[in-house]
Formats: structure tokens, C-alpha cells, sequence
């Protein structure tokens, strides 16, 4: 017989009857295969796992992280210092170089193990039948035709076809979305069927809830719906920041403008005369001076207080960068089930033939309220709420515990949110105390309900059911009211409730009660011969997060879109998104599903992802498809999620962020931030710290480059004057390596500017390099050099020497660097608002440096290293009053911006 073996995409399982799929097999559908069979089949198919992620060694991946134009740049400034035989000053820009690598080098390490924690899914055991005798076997030993039983708590070990269930439903929103428990039953489907309504399939990694079942392997390994995602993964670009991006390019310009000055210098140095060796001092000396060596240590430190910042704010970064890119993002899209919402199935509202009501709280914490008309129910005076809250709470198998911190369920969620709404009242013991079950009929999807029989205190037997609408209401001929009396049911008034309910996106559950009910044989038929009457419908859904509509309010307002992409029913996204005014533009969004976005061509795609704001029944492919179109028309996106369907998305988005409490450890692998409190809010508390990141980057920038290119064009307007050079390259290394640490690393614990979330995302294709930007640095970079060859001038012409000139100009560039660092603390408020204390880092960075710069002028031993000299208060007093004169016209420069920025607020 010719076996067909091929990979899911080609088999399509659920497409064909078992007794086909068992012939396809080559195996047998009750003794399943032969142990001589399967150890063939292992060899030619391989492991039942997914393939070692593969990819450059380890050596490779290292010296990777130095093909980046700043480590060039850093490089490039190391090797100048080493030529002048400044040795500590060559270390310490190697480690620089080296840190920055070593950081490049473990991020891109943990990439590889959203991989490994994918492959951990299927690691396990599962209990399979051969030559007709059940045993157990490692999941890695499973092939094509093997036959497996499932049981309640099982994770599903390959893809399966149903052969036999029995009251089987399995969890599979980390797969697909899907916040229910999914029921199974044999069918032929439409070869089309999408993973998510395979109701005849058990996929890889999901897990069985209740029921038991055998299927037969149709699949293993990579060739599974699990093993697609794994290659999704794999395949997923992981991108450059919007930072990296951006620090790329300028380092990029800033080595270009640097090499080219240098060369000017020495080529004008040649043509007017010069030696080559001193042209090449000076040429050094310029390129020494305007490197801002600095610039990765800060940007490193800067990114780890944010890191540090965040973890207050109950946020883990596991990618330095990505503290930033959350301030520059300018779409969230957002899984529903477990980040919006508690994934926690929660009844929010109770029908009774008297009228309905509405149920407070979320989540299996029984701390809510029954209400009517704001008033708490009285159960009491309700003898239909009062038996419909308790067939839902007896009639069930769920099991509630308090661990001491939250609640935990044992069960079924359905069951598990109808407990839970018996306890917010009294009913969960009256009438329930007392009421000692004796007999059973389960669940099973061809029946759906459930009916349970109780023998009373009073030795009478009550019968109560709860299930599908539908199946309920064919069993009851009455329905109760408050008075505890009945009267013939009312069919059009229950369809017009259960119509109500569902339009609101829930999940509508019907409960009936015999409360003299003596059956002999209880058994489906008997039920027919009961006198069951309809209590009532219980209504739920997986409830928004409390705290989720105040934060996608504040994102909005912030400027940044947000969009739900779930693998949910349409209905039930639309509800939740509707709660939490995910739209503001409507109070029903509308809802485009993962079929009807495959329809479309990629002209109407990109318009339909633009108008739409919430989208369901998503695949894990058309989620990666969304996320990469977005970013094609220039977005900035950040993607949420929790399951294993989510991985591949939050490894191509700009930011990955997944959920520490109820995430799986592969959507945690694949992502740049974890939230430790599964909660929403987090993400605007974490865009806030990322807006403030970024000022602080920026202020970094607006002190550094001007000063850096001053010290570099000092040298450069020396050479072209014919004059003596005002600053040494050791002075020029002096000032960049303790200013840089002394005063411009303080900036990194700025404070967050006031209104941080009241202004629009930045552009993410404006660049760090702005016209403001360039127009400071060209002003502070010209006084300097003015300032300091005026000094330096002045000096000489007094009759100092040269090492007291040199020494007098490299104390302006220190002074007004000093008094520039105030000034940039700050890019909206005048310098006098901020507070001299709210950033103490500075006030101590200015003292330390101020007695550094002391020990540079006074010391003997570093007037010897340095070739400085003491000044006299002649000098120093035109040292003050040039430093005084620069501050002053940076001061006013700055009250224009101020202004100008006022009247036209950016991003």
C-alpha cells in the first residue's frame, strides 16, 4: 500500500473522514501501529521535535557587534590615542567598544531561545496504543499513524485527528486566541477550515481541559501547526530600533564631517609650510576633540536607568533599546485574551423571566455584586435568580482555592465563572447546603448540557441542568418566576434575551430546576419525563482588565493608535472593544476577520488597516502580516500578546511585550519587555518612561556635540591662522573624559518633562540631527572657539607663556561646558523653573569637576602630564568673563527656542 505521509499543508486531515485518514495512515484505528511499524516510521521521519534553532557561531555573532559606524567611530578614537601613547585612555575607550559588543552579543544570544522555548511545548509524554496495548512513551518518539489516548491535563504531544472523544474540550488560546475551551467532535470539514474551527483536530501544545479522547498523529515535529510558528519565528526579521537606526546614521554623518575636517586640517597644514608631523598632531588632535567618545556609554547608561526606572513601574526589558522605542511608538496592537482582558471567564449578567441582572467584579475573585437597577439582589425574594445561581454553581465540576494571593481554578472556565457568581450572593450554600449529588450526566458536545441529580435534606431528589439555550429549553415546559411559581414558558421572550445577550458579545448559558425531581434511572432520556422548569440564562464573557480603558484612553490621547488583533470571535472582540472605547470614533467598531483580510488585495489591505481598529479570528501568520504592513507605511509598533500564536508577531514588531504572570515562556523568549503584572497600564507607564528616555538621549546630544566639534575646530582655525595650537590633544582628551563623566552622564537622571504624554509620538523617520540641533551646535561650537582663542590671544599678548595660554582656554571650554549643562537639562522650561535640587547628580558632577579642573591647573604632576600651567587672577578673570559672555548668548539663544516652541509644539 502506498502510504501518504506528506506535511499538514498538503494532508489536510479534517477534511477527510477517520476511516479515510485511517487508510491514508497505513495504520489501524483501534490496536493502532505495530511497534516494528513505528520504529521504521521513527527513522524515516525523524524526532517528534522542533529543529535547534541554527544560525552563525558564536565568534561570528561577536565580531558582528563591531560592524556598526560608531564602533568604528570609537575605534577610530582609540587608535589616535594609542599613536599619542595615552594608554588609559586608549583602555578606556577599548572597554567602552568592548562593553557595547558584549551588551549586542547577549541580546541577539537570547533571540535564539524563543526557539528553544518553543521546542519545549512538545517535550513531554504521551500514552499511545500499538500492537493493541496501551503504554507510555516519550512525545519525541511519536510518528505518523500512532495512536494516542488524551486525558484531562494532557498537553497534546503532535497534531491529531479525533478518532473517539468523550466530553472533550481543550484550551487552546495560546495557540489560537480562543478564550473558551474548544469542544471536539467528528466531522468532515471544508478543506479551507481554519486552524481555529478544526473542531475535529488536536493541535501540538495546546492542552485538554475535560474529556477524554484517541487520535491518530497526523503530523510531528516541524510539519505541525506548532512547527509552522516555529518557522515563523525563525523566519521573523528582528529589526533594528528606531534608535539604533537613528544613532547609526548619525554616527554615520558625524564620521564623514570629522574625517573630512581632519584631512582639511592637515592638507591646509602641508600648504602652508608645515611639517607633516606636527599636521598630523593637529590633525589628531581635531579628530580627538570632535569624537564624542562618550556618546555609547551614555547611551547605555541612559537606557539602564530606564531599564531600572521601569521595573518599578512593574516592566522587565530584556533589550536595552527598547525603553526607548516605546516612546516613539506610534501603534500598539494588542492581543485581547490575557492583555486586555483577565482571561478569566466572568458571568456579567443573569436573565430571569421577572427581568435581568447585572453582575459586578472580573475574574474568579468572588468579590462582586448581583444587581438590579443598582439595588443588590435579593435572592431571597427570587426564587428563579436564586435556582438558576445555583444549578450553575452545583451542577459543576470546577474547583475554586485561594493560594493566599489570588484565586486559582480546577476546571472548566465556563463552570468555573458560574461558581463564581454563586458566591457574590448567598445562594452558594441556600438551598446548595445539603444538596448531596448522586448521579451524573456529563457534558458531551453532541449533548450539550450538563444535568446533575441531589438528594435534599428532605430525602426529595432536585435535578439541575445548565447548557446550551437551545438544548435546555427543549427539556422545560415552564419557567419560574420570582415567587417560585411557574407558567409555560415563553419561547419569544427567551429568544428576544438570548438575542440581547449575545449582541453584546456574551456567551449565553441556560439553567433549569426540578426541585421534586425522583428519577429512578437518570439518564438523558429521563429527563424528558421530569418536570423541568427554566430558571434563567447566565451571560459571560473574559472581562477587560479594570485598569485597560484608562490606559488605552491615555495612549490615545497621547497620539499613539491602538489595535486589537485576536484569534477570538468577532463578537466577542467587538464587545470587549467596545467597553473599552478602543475606537473613539465609534461606540461599535468595526471588526474585519483574518478570512476577510486574506480576500483583499494589498492596496485595499493597506486601507483596511488603516480605517480598522479591531480584527478577528487571526491567524498567527496574517498577525506577522499586520504588524510588517504597518511598519511599511511608517509606523512604529509595539505588539502585545501572551500565547504562543503571538511569538512571531513580537519578534518582528519594534517592541515584542509579553505577559510575565499568564504568558507563555515562548511569547516571554520572543519579546523586548515583560510585564510582571499582565496589565495594560503598564504599557503607558512604560511609554512615559520611554518619552523621557529619549529627552534625556536628546539633551545628552544637544551638550556633547557642540562641544566636541568646538574642540575640534579650534584646532582646525589654528592651522588655517598659522598659529599656535590653543589646546593639546591630552588636553583635549582631558576635557572630553572627565567632562563626559563629571557632567554629561549626570543628564541620564533628568527628571521626566511635565506633559510628556500630551504631545504627539515623534516621527519616526525624523532623525537625532534636527535643524534646532544643528543650528546649537553650530552657535555653541563658534563661541567656544571664539571665546578660547580670545583667551588664548589674550594671554600670550599679556606675557604669559604657552602652557598658562593653553591652560586658560582649556578652562573656558570646561566653564562653559559647566554652565551649558544647566542650560540643556531642559529643552521647554527656562533654566531658573527646574529646581536646583531635582537633579543632584548634576549639582555633584559641577563640584567634582570644578575641583578636578583645580588639580588640572595646580598640580604639579599634571601640569607635567598635561603641559599646563597655574593661572593668575589676571587670567582667570578673563577666563570668567569669557565663559560669561558665551553663557549669556546661550541663555538667550535658549529663551527664543523656548518660546518658539511654545507656539509650536513637536513631537
Amino acid at each position: 500500500m502506498d502510504l501518504d505521509l506528506a506535511p499538514r499543508t498538503s494532508s489536510r486531515p479534517h477534511a477527510r473522514a477517520v476511516v479515510d485518514e485511517v487508510e491514508r495512515l497505513g495504520t489501524d484505528g483501534r490496536d493502532g501501529l505495530g511497534e516494528a511499524e513505528a520504529a521504521t516510521r521513527l527513522a524515516d521521519h525523524g524526532p517528534n521535535v522542533l529543529p535547534e534553532a541554527t544560525g552563525d557561531p558564536a565568534w561570528r555573532r561577536a565580531l558582528g557587534q563591531l560592524a556598526d559606524p560608531l564602533i568604528y567611530v570609537l575605534l577610530a578614537a582609540a587608535a589616535t590615542t594609542l599613536v599619542l601613547g595615552e594608554y588609559v585612555d586608549a583602555s578606556v575607550i577599548a572597554a567602552v567598544v568592548l562593553v557595547n559588543a558584549t551588551v549586542g552579543f547577549i541580546q541577539e544570544t537570547r533571540a535564539l531561545a524563543a526557539l528553544e522555548g518553543l521546542r519545549s511545548l512538545a517535550l513531554a509524554e504521551a500514552r499511545v496504543v500499538r500492537d493493541g496495548r496501551l503504554r507510555t512513551v516519550g512525545s519525541a518518539d511519536l510518528v505518523p499513524g500512532d495512536l494516542v489516548a488524551l486525558q484531562p491535563g494532557d498537553k497534546v504531544p503532535a497534531d491529531l485527528r479525533l478518532v473517539g472523544a468523550d466530553d472533550v474540550r481543550v484550551d487552546e488560546s495560546a495557540l489560537t486566541g480562543e478564550s473558551d475551551p474548544v469542544a471536539k467532535r467528528d466531522a468532515v470539514l471544508p478543506a479551507e477550515t481554519r486552524v481555529a474551527d478544526r473542531c475535529t483536530m488536536f493541535h501540538a501544545g495546546t492542552l485538554v481541559r475535560t474529556g477524554s479522547a484517541q487520535g491518530l498523529v497526523v503530523a510531528t515535529g516541524e510539519d505541525t501547526e506548532l512547527g509552522a510558528i516555529h518557522r515563523m519565528v525563525s523566519g521573523a526579521e528582528l529589526l533594528a530600533t528606531p534608535l539604533t537606526r537613528k544613532l547609526a546614521r548619525f554616527s554615520s554623518l558625524l564620521t564623514v564631517v570629522i574625517v573630512a575636517l581632519a584631512a582639511v586640517t592637515f592638507a591646509v597644514g602641508l600648504l602652508r609650510g608645515q611639517d607633516a608631523a606636527s599636521m598630523f598632531t593637529a590633525a589628531v588632535a581635531l579628530a580627538v576633540g570632535a569624537i564624542p567618545e562618550a556618546l555609547p556609554a551614555a547611551v547605555t547608561v541612559v537606557l539602564a536607568i530606564g531599564v531600572t526606572r521601569l521595573v518599578h513601574r512593574h516592566a522587565v526589558v530584556r533589550r536595552l533599546p527598547a525603553v526607548e522605542t516605546l516612546g516613539g511608538t506610534t501603534v500598539i496592537c494588542t492581543d485581547k485574551t490575557g492583555t486586555l482582558t483577565t482571561n478569566q471567564m466572568t458571568v456579567r449578567a443573569v436573565w430571569t423571566p421577572d427581568g435581568s441582572y447585572d453582575v459586578s467584579g472580573a475574574g474568579y475573585d468572588p468579590d462582586g455584586q448581583v444587581t438590579r437597577d443598582g439595588a443588590v439582589a435579593d435572592t431571597a425574594r427570587d426564587a428563579a435568580l436564586r435556582w438558576s445561581l445555583t444549578a450553575g454553581s452545583w451542577c459543576n465540576d470546577a474547583g475554586l482555592d485561594h493560594d493566599g494571593s489570588q484565586w486559582l481554578l480546577t476546571g472548566d472556565p465556563t463552570e468555573g465563572a458560574m461558581k463564581v457568581a454563586a458566591l457574590k450572593t448567598d445562594v452558594a450554600g441556600v438551598p446548595g447546603r445539603g444538596l448531596a449529588r448522586t448521579a451524573t450526566i456529563p457534558f458531551d458536545a453532541r449533548r450539550p448540557f450538563m444535568a446533575t441529580l441531589h438528594q435534599a435534606d428532605d430525602r426529595t431528589g432536585v435535578v439541575l441542568v445548565k447548557g446550551a439555550v437551545e438544548q435546555v429549553a427543549a427539556l422545560c415546559d415552564l419557567q419560574m418566576r420570582a415567587d417560585g411559581t411557574t407558567e409555560p414558558l415563553d419561547h419569544a421572550a427567551l429568544s428576544q434575551a438570548v438575542d440581547d445577550l449575545a449582541a453584546r458579545g456574551l456567551r449565553v448559558l441556560a439553567t433549569a430546576v426540578d426541585v421534586d425531581g425522583s428519577a429512578v434511572d437518570f439518564t438523558p432520556a429521563d429527563l424528558h419525563r421530569t418536570d423541568l422548569v427554566l430558571t434563567g440564562l447566565q451571560a459571560m464573557l473574559d472581562p477587560p482588565r479594570p485598569a485597560a480603558a484608562a490606559a488605552i484612553a491615555a495612549c490615545l490621547a497621547a497620539g499613539i493608535e491602538v489595535r486589537m488583533i485576536t484569534g477570538d470571535h468577532a463578537a466577542t472582540a467587538e464587545a470587549v472593544a467596545a467597553e473599552l472605547h478602543l475606537d473613539p470614533r465609534t461606540d461599535r467598531p468595526v471588526v474585519l476577520t483574518g478570512a476577510e483580510l486574506a480576500s483583499l488585495d494589498d492596496e485595499a489591505y493597506g486601507a483596511a488597516i488603516t480605517s480598522t481598529r479591531v480584527f478577528a479570528r487571526v491567524a498567527p501568520e496574517e498577525k506577522l502580516r499586520l504588524v510588517t504592513a504597518l511598519q511599511a507605511q511608517g509606523h512604529v509598533v509595539a505588539m502585545t500578546g501572551d500565547g504562543v500564536n503571538d511569538a512571531p508577531a513580537l519578534r518582528r514588531a519594534d517592541i515584542g511585550i509579553a505577559m510575565g504572570l499568564g504568558g507563555t515562556e515562548v511569547a516571554k523568549d520572543a519579546a523586548d519587555m515583560v510585564l510582571l503584572d499582565d496589565d495594560f497600564a503598564t504599557i503607558e507607564a512604560a511609554v512615559e518612561e520611554g518619552r523621557g528616555v529619549f529627552d534625556n538621549l536628546v539633551k545628552f546630544i544637544l551638550w556633547t556635540l557642540p562641544t566636541n566639534m568646538g574642540e575640534g575646530l579650534v584646532i582646525l582655525v589654528a592651522v588655517l591662522l598659522g598659529t599656535a595650537l590653543p589646546i593639546l590633544p591630552t588636553q583635549i582628551l582631558w576635557i572630553n573624559m572627565t567632562t563626559a563623566v563629571l557632567l554629561g552622564l549626570t543628564l541620564a537622571f533628568e527628571p521626566r518633562e511635565p506633559g510628556v504624554m500630551l504631545r504627539p509620538p515623534r516621527a519616526p523617520d525624523r532623525p537625532l540631527l534636527t535643524g534646532p540641533l544643528v543650528w546649537r551646535t553650530v552657535l555653541v561650537a563658534g563661541l567656544l572657539v571664539a571665546a578660547s582663542s580670545w583667551v588664548f590671544d589674550a594671554a600670550l599678548a599679556a606675557g604669559s607663556g604657552l602652557a598658562e595660554a593653553r591652560t586658560a582656554a582649556v578652562s573656558v571650554f570646561v566653564l562653559v561646558e559647566i554652565a551649558y549643562l544647566v542650560s540643556c537639562r531642559s529643552q521647554t522650561r527656562a533654566t531658573w523653573r527646574l529646581g536646583l535640587l531635582s537633579n543632584p547628580w548634576v549639582v555633584g558632577g559641577i563640584v567634582v569637576q570644578l575641583l578636578a579642573q583645580a588639580a588640572f591647573t595646580y598640580l604639579p604632576v599634571m601640569n607635567t602630564v598635561f603641559g599646563t600651567a597655574p593661572l593668575d587672577l589676571a587670567s582667570w578673570a578673563r577666563v570668567l568673563t569669557a565663559a560669561a559672555v558665551v553663557t549669556a548668548v546661550i541663555a538667550a539663544d535658549k529663551a527664543r527656542a523656548v518660546r518658539r516652541r511654545a507656539r509650536t509644539p513637536t513631537g
